[in-house]
């Protein structure tokens, strides 16, 4: 069935299947709203297609599965309990910006001192 969606002034809006719904044999297993299906369509459902679509290239797929791993582990190493990344430890949003950048800092120091970054009189340097 095609009904036509009735747009809110937010962008979004709704599809009501109502009329529709009242004769269709399949209406047990789709819905058991007294008033028939309703669809809620959300003001990015347009973009959220175009995404879609582009995520069905080859191009992307290469490009998502190169670089997906490493931002995945990096997050993942932030949100560790021992870094205290799963919970705000301040209130306010500036205040837990801030923690997250100096966490974020912290993190990205303790790697550069595993790969065996010092200071040494002419400069930053690896010794490995």
């Amino acid at each position: 069935m095609t009904v036509s969606i009735q747009h809110g002034v937010h962008g979004d809006g709704i599809a009501y299947f109502a009329d529709h719904c009242t004769a269709c044999p399949l209406r047990a297993e789709c819905t058991d709203a007294v008033g028939g299906r309703t669809i809620r369509v959300g003001a990015f459902e347009a973009a959220l297609a175009r995404a879609r679509e582009r995520q069905a290239e080859p191009d992307w797929q290469a490009d998502y599965r190169a670089n997906r791993p490493k931002v995945e582990r990096k997050l993942a190493h932030l949100m560790r309990r021992r870094h205290g990344g799963r919970r705000a430890r301040v209130r306010g949003r500036p205040k837990v910006d801030a923690d997250f950048n100096l966490l974020a800092a912290t993190a990205n120091i303790a790697r550069l001192a595993a790969l065996g970054l010092c200071s040494t009189a002419t400069g930053w340097a690896v010794t490995a």
